[in-house]
This record gives structure tokens, sequence and C-alpha cells, in this order.
């Protein structure tokens, strides 16, 4: 029964504990798996076509799965391991609602020669059919109110795209765009989970929370780790639920949890 487990961090592997959960019972799902052995979670691995197969099963119609993760280079070659995750996904059922980038401001200084800087990670987002919630974050336009002449809005038919409507006057907002950039590891919240090795933004998974949720919906962490999802969660509302294997980080994550204090208003 997944209500045992709601608003609480849990002890054990994610496979095991989400078989315990009813079908469609949970409406987002956001991690970062360890993926390519880039980091050391104390000898623990994961197994992403069990873990994909329990997230379809346990997501609700309509519901999404936020799946942040990249690439270790080996032998001068990156491994490609993003790529076969997200296609096992879709294999699964899952859509491949929308491939976002995850841009690092301060990302850390190239090791590699004749290789630029790696500044990103993919956020790959996975929907269970239609997206049933979004509350798109907007941001200003660089020209609000402006009037323009010549500029236009493409017009994305099925058939022949043209562009007729004039785009004036240019409105004060816009949807954001898929490339969201944050500073790693820096902020206050961030800090709290320096005890992990790799814990993504607290300001990513809030985004993302924001972007998928209603107040009182149920994030899942299936390897939570430092729990930072978890953390963003309850300040904005929701149900949460952290699984991780490691007693240590789930530790922590309850620790965070604690300090997190009342939802935000």
């Amino acid at each position: 029964m997944i209500k045992k487990h709601l608003n609480k961090i849990v002890v054990g592997d994610c496979i095991q504990v989400m078989q315990s959960y009813e079908d469609d019972s949970v409406d987002l799902a956001i991690t970062s798996p360890p993926y390519d052995n880039l980091r050391s979670y104390n000898g623990y691995s994961f197994h992403v076509e069990e873990i994909a197969k329990e997230l379809y099963r346990t997501i609700k119609k309509g519901g999404i799965v936020v799946w942040v993760t990249s690439d270790a280079t080996i032998n001068g070659s990156e491994t490609g391991s993003s790529f076969r995750h997200v296609l096992h996904f879709m294999e699964v059922g899952f859509n491949l609602h929308d491939t976002m980038i995850f841009k690092k401001r301060n990302p850390i200084p190239q090791i590699y020669r004749k290789r630029y800087t790696n500044e990103f990670e993919y956020m790959f987002i996975l929907s269970k059919g239609t997206v049933k919630t979004h509350n798109p974050i907007m941001v200003d336009t660089l020209h609000a109110g402006l009037q323009l002449n010549g500029t236009t809005y493409k017009n994305y038919s099925k058939t022949t795209q043209k562009r007729g409507k004039l785009a004036k006057p240019v409105k004060d907002k816009k949807i954001k765009g898929n490339v969201w950039e944050y500073v790693v590891g820096k902020n206050k919240e961030d800090l709290e989970a320096k005890e992990h090795p790799a814990p993504f933004p607290y300001q990513l998974a809030c985004d993302h929370i924001i972007s998928w949720t209603n107040k009182n919906d149920i994030v899942l962490d299936p390897m939570c780790g430092s729990g930072t999802a978890c953390v963003a969660a309850k300040k904005l509302g929701r149900n949460y639920i952290g699984i991780d294997i490691s007693k240590e980080y789930c530790q922590v994550a309850k620790n965070r949890i604690e300090k997190a204090g009342s939802p935000l208003l």
C-alpha cells in the first residue's frame, strides 16, 4: 500500500518497494540514477530495466517521470547510456514528452583533452500517455509591449506551416525554454546535501514539481539520495516518498526533511 509510505523516507531497494504500490498511484517521479559508475554510491547498483517497468506501472495516467542523467567518457567515447535509458523507458510504454537540458553555471573544468567542457545533463521528461498537468513557468519577454512590423508567429499545423499572424504587440510573458540553468552546490539548500556525492539542485526539483503537479499530489524519488526532491515536495505542499537503499543517505534525507519546516503558502 502506497499510503503507508506517504511523507516518509524508506530504506530499501526501490524495485522491491515499488512492487508493493498500487497501479496508477504516483503523479510525478523525479530522480537521478547513479549512471555509468561516475559516482560512488557505497557499492550499490541499479537496474534501469526493472525500475522503468515499475515506474510505468505506478505512475498515474498522464503522470510524468523526470529522469536526470548524463554519460561517462570511457576509452575516449561517451557511453550513450542516457539514450539507452530513455529508449528503454519508451519500450515499456512511456512517451518521450520532452528532452530538456540542465545547464550548470559553474561546471567542473574539463579534464579530457581535445574536448570542450561538459556543462550540462539531460532531463528526460517521460509521460504515461497525454500529460495531465502542466503549470508552465513563465519568464519575461525581451521586447514586452513592442509594436513590431515584420515579425510573425509560425503556424504549427500538421500540414503546411505558414507565417501569417503578426506578433504585435509583444506579450509581457512567455513560457520558459527547455534549457534550465542552475548554480550547482552553492545555494543554502544545496549545501545541506553535501554528504551525498551528486545531488541535483534544489531549485531544479522545485521547478519540475511546480510544472508537473498540483498541491497534494504524490511526488516519488525512487533513488532519493540526500532527499532533495522530497524536501522540495514538502515545501511546495505535495506528498512525497523517498526511497534509497543506503541507510546513510536516508538518514541525511530525514534530517533535511525535519529541518524543512512547514509548506510554503
